[in-house]
């Protein structure tokens, strides 16, 4: 869309749901207002928005906004959490900080964790030709779906959650943030359990796998207690570090890779195992399309649509492949070579590494670097997941976000020290899992914006974005995620369950929960929420 467009667009939503200034908002909501803080419509500014949710002068939560605030001013420490940027809020960017949008993600997925998902393949019986064609057609499908999510974050100037308050309607956006901050804590698992092992191999085991990922851990939490201008700065430049560690490995790994086998599976089997793979790499880069905007939001409203969706796409896929990819020639070397099998399943992917690199000093250095490539990851993930707790309410949003940062790295925690010893298998179920509710997700975004809002953004109210009032019921978008859980458990693949549908592929399954949730999502959102706009106009 045209700049000219966008500023009308935004010039007509605020003319026609005008926003409070300052002043008048803090004179209302006295504590003599009859207002209650759950029927109030804050705005605009950090300061706007704290003015309607404190005026009882609660103590505890002023001080805490007020530290937060002091934080900022001393040493950075983002305080925007999930309040709009407004267009005159926001500043130009340069051409080299448009680059993050596809370096942020770079360096984010190009990392250890990638790196296992590609054993997945040659584990399901794909031959390595197989399974590297169905990494790169499936990362490249996942990371478009995030793409598109990623081009609402300029024009709006809100985080992915708020955004989906145009589709979901305030009640039901709360499930989407829920369900948004398992997936975070769960990649972050992953991210301290990779790079846990990396520090115990460089230690030879000195370091136990328990103390990596606690140092893991609190290496992320460092960066995401600054905030977003942190995150970027290290993600800006860590990326080409990354890039060259994984042409190293596959200088030294990628001769061993077994081209020839073929596939260990035939039939209907061969089919399962490639739906399956599909499916768990779909859902690695899928699962970013809830969190993209949250990095989009403070770009100027003539952003280029094209640019964002093709710089995020770009940005997942090539590097989500590079890791992906090396993955799939180490994976099928296993079965000629039990060295590198044995030392994978029996110390880890740090000691793996550290086994295919020569000499054994340089491997150390290989990972050291990575221990840093899971940081980064983790940035990205602990961060937006703090900004979608402060969605499920909008007391808990009034909490600052450093203090949901540190709750969160608690549950990162915890979680990654219980499944520290079984890698595969929550790599294998989580990311398929995360594939099923971000394609629901997408769904129902992509329908609302296209179909109804014909895509413009001139047709959301973005002075409402956090009034009930102002925004959907709900009823169409939560029937049609709700429902469409079905698509998931009749089409799913997974450790401890394998849907109906599956199954009647091949009796170990075929994973199609993603095609099923499409469609049923799609067909039950589609005529409800027609109805539902002619019923309740909005």
């Amino acid at each position: 869309m045209a700049f000219d467009e966008e500023k009308q667009a935004h010039t007509s939503s605020s003319s026609t749901a005008p926003s409070p200034s300052h002043h008048n908002i803090v004179e209302k909501l006295q504590p003599s207002s009859s207002v209650s803080a759950a029927d109030a419509s804050p705005n605009g500014s950090v300061q706007e928005y704290n003015a309607v949710f404190l005026k009882h002068d609660n103590s505890f939560l002023r001080s805490l906004r007020n530290f937060e605030d002091s934080l900022d001013k001393k040493i950075g420490v983002e305080s925007q959490a999930i309040v709009r940027v407004k267009p005159e809020e926001k500043r130009p960017v340069k051409w080299h900080e448009e680059a993050n949008m596809a370096l942020l993600w770079a360096s984010g997925v190009m990392q250890l964790s990638c790196f296992a998902t590609g054993f997945l393949g040659p584990e399901f019986g794909l031959s390595l030709g197989q399974s590297i064609a169905i990494t790169i057609f499936g990362t490249l499908l996942g990371a478009a779906v995030s793409g598109f999510c990623a081009t609402m974050g300029p024009a709006t100037g809100l985080r992915q959650v708020s955004i989906s308050r145009y589709s979901f309607g305030w009640y039901p956006a709360k499930i989407v943030a829920a369900l948004n901050v398992i997936s975070q804590i769960g990649w972050s698992s992953v991210g301290c359990i990779t790079g846990g092992q990396a520090l115990s191999a460089v230690s030879d085991g000195k370091v136990s796998l328990v103390l990596g990922i606690v140092i893991i851990a609190v290496g992320a939490l460092v960066f995401i207690f600054f905030g977003l201008r942190a995150i970027l700065a290290l993600n800006k430049y860590a990326w080409f570090i990354f890039l060259v560690l994984f042409l190293v490995m596959y200088g030294e790994a990628a001769p061993h890779a077994d081209a020839a086998a073929p596939a260990s599976v035939e039939g209907r089997a061969l089919s399962g195992s490639a739906l399956s793979l599909l499916a768990i790499v779909y859902g690695s880069s899928a699962s970013w399309s809830s969190i993209a905007s949250d990095y989009y939001a403070h770009y100027p409203v003539n952003t280029s649509k094209v640019k964002v969706f093709s710089l995020t796409t770009l940005g997942i896929t090539v590097p989500t492949c590079i890791g992906m990819v090396l993955g799939c020639c180490v994976g099928s070397a296993f079965a000629t070579n039990p060295q590198w099998a044995d030392t994978y399943d029996n110390d880890g992917i740090g000691f793996l590494v550290q086994t295919i690199i020569h000499p054994i000093g340089f491997a150390k250095f290989l990972l050291v670097i990575f221990v840093l490539a899971g940081i980064s990851m983790n940035c990205i993930n602990m961060y937006s997941a703090a900004l979608s707790v402060q969605q499920f309410a909008r007391p808990v949003s009034l909490i600052p976000r450093f203090i949901w940062t540190v709750v969160i790295f608690g549950v990162v925690l915890a979680i990654a020290l219980a499944g520290r010893n079984n890698l595969l298998t929550v790599l294998e179920n989580l990311l398929a899992l995360l594939g099923y509710w971000n394609t629901s997700f997408f769904v129902i975004v992509f329908t609302e914006h296209i179909v109804f809002r014909k895509s413009n953004i001139g047709n959301y109210d973005l002075e409402g974005w956090n009034d009930p009032s102002r925004l959907p019921i709900g009823i169409a978008a939560g029937t049609a995620f709700i429902v469409g859980v079905v698509g998931w458990i009749l089409g799913m693949v997974t450790t401890w369950y394998v849907g109906v549908a599956a199954k009647a592929i091949t009796e170990g399954g075929g994973d199609i929960g993603n095609q099923l949730t499409l469609m049923i999502t799609l067909v039950i959102f589609l005529p409800l929420r027609y109805w539902e706009r002619k019923k309740f106009g909005r």
